[in-house]
C-alpha cells in the first residue's frame, strides 16, 4: 500500500481504484510532493523511492520525521506499530496523518491514538478508501436526501480477517448509517475458544457474521461475500454497490405498482479514493476542520470490529458500546 500495490490491481476488476498506493496518491495530488520515505527493509525502500522519484530515504522513521519535518505522514506498516508511529509523529509537528487500515491491534491503542491526535490537533484519515470515493458518497447522499424513504438497514457482504478485511465492512456500515453512534454489536467469528485465554489471539480471525445496532435506529448486518458489496434498505427504496464499487444500483417505490423499480443511478465523478483521502487531509489542514475519516470515526469503526470479536469470546453475547475489554489484542504483528 505504500508504493507498489498499483501493479497488483492494474488491468483487473479493481483498476478503478487507481491511483491506489499512498505514493501514487500523493504524486497525483496537485497539492502534495513526496519529500522522503522510510522502510526497515532497504531493498523495498530503494525500489519504492526509485519508482516514485522520492529524493530522501531513511531506515528509521523517527530520523525522517525529525530531519524532514513533513506536513503529512503516511503510515503503511502492519498495524502493530501504528499507535507508536502516530504518537511520535503527532509529538514532532506532523499536521496530518494518513494511516492505512487497520487502525491498530487493540482498543487501548486506539484510545491512545485519539488522545495524541486530539492533544496535538492532528488531522487524521484512516485508509478505508470507499469513504472518500464519489460513487459511495453519492449512495449516502441518496439515502440522506430522503428520496427513498427512511433508512432501515445497511447490509455488507465482505470476507476476510477482522482487522485485515472486515475493517472495510465496519467502516461502510458506519458510513451508511450516517456515522451514528453504536448501541451494541453482536457476532460470530472463526476462532478457537482457547485462543482467547490470554486476551490476545494468535491470528487475525475471520468475521462470519456481524450485527450492529446504531443509536439512530439503523440495523447493520454483515455476511460473507465474494466481493465487497453494500446495500442500504429504506422504506421506499434500495440503493446498493456491486462488484466492489464497479457498478451502483438504485430501486425506488412507484405509485403504479407499489413495488420497487429500477431507476438510473445518478452520474458521479470517477475518482480514486486514495486521492480523495489525501485531498481531504490537505483541505482539513487548510481550513482547520475535521477530516471525513477522522480519528474518532476510525476508532468507532475499529470498535465495531473488536466488539464483534469480543462477542464471540463471550459466546455470542451482545457487547455494549463503548466495549469494556479494551485490552483485547488481535493477531501477531
Amino acid at each position: 500500500m505504500g508504493g507498489t500495490i498499483d501493479e497488483e490491481v492494474r488491468g483487473g476488476p479493481n483498476a478503478l481504484l487507481l491511483p491506489y498506493s499512498h505514493a501514487a496518491g500523493y504524486t497525483a495530488c496537485e497539492r502534495t510532493t513526496i519529500v522522503a520515505a522510510a522502510d526497515v527493509v532497504e531493498e523495498n525502500l530503494e525500489r519504492v523511492c526509485s519508482k516514485w522519484n522520492i529524493p530522501k530515504r531513511y531506515t528509521d522513521y523517527r530520523e525522517m520525521i525529525e530531519k524532514e519535518a513533513p506536513d503529512i505522514l503516511s503510515v503503511a506498516t502492519r498495524p502493530g506499530n501504528h499507535a507508536e508511529i502516530t504518537t511520535f509523529a503527532a509529538e514532532h509537528g506532523v499536521k496530518g496523518i494518513y494511516c492505512d487500515k487497520p487502525l491498530c491491534a487493540s482498543m487501548e491503542e486506539a484510545d491512545a491514538m485519539v488522545e495524541i491526535c486530539e492533544k496535538n490537533r492532528v488531522k487524521f484519515n484512516l485508509g478505508t478508501q470507499r469513504r472518500y470515493t464519489p460513487g459511495y458518497i453519492k449512495m449516502r447522499e441518496i439515502v440522506k436526501s430522503g428520496e427513498i424513504g427512511e433508512r432501515r438497514s445497511v447490509i455488507a457482504r465482505a470476507s476476510g480477517g477482522a482487522l485485515w478485511g472486515y475493517t472495510h465492512a465496519a467502516d461502510m456500515l458506519l458510513f451508511f448509517s450516517g456515522d451514528s453512534e453504536v448501541e451494541y454489536v453482536q457476532g460470530s467469528v472463526d476462532v478457537e475458544d482457547s485462543d482467547f485465554e490470554d486476551n490476545r489471539t494468535e491470528i487475525d480471525p475471520t468475521v462470519v457474521m456481524g450485527y450492529v445496532k446504531f443509536t439512530n435506529g439503523t440495523h447493520g448486518v454483515s455476511v460473507p461475500g465474494s466481493a465487497y458489496e453494500f446495500e442500504v434498505a429504506c422504506t421506499d427504496g434500495v440503493v446498493k454497490s456491486l462488484n466492489n464499487g464497479n457498478q451502483f444500483q438504485l430501486r425506488r417505490r412507484t405509485e403504479a405498482s407499489g413495488g420497487l423499480e429500477h431507476v438510473d443511478f445518478p452520474d458521479y465523478e470517477r475518482k480514486s479514493g486514495t486521492v480523495g483521502c489525501i485531498e481531504d487531509i490537505v483541505d482539513a489542514i487548510d481550513r482547520g476542520r475535521e477530516t471525513q475519516g477522522n480519528i474518532y470515526l476510525a476508532r468507532m469503526s475499529t470498535e465495531i470490529t473488536f466488539g464483534i470479536v469480543d462477542s464471540q469470546r463471550q459466546k455470542g453475547a451482545r457487547v455494549s458500546m463503548p466495549m469494556q475489554n479494551r485490552g483485547l489484542y488481535l493477531g501477531r504483528w
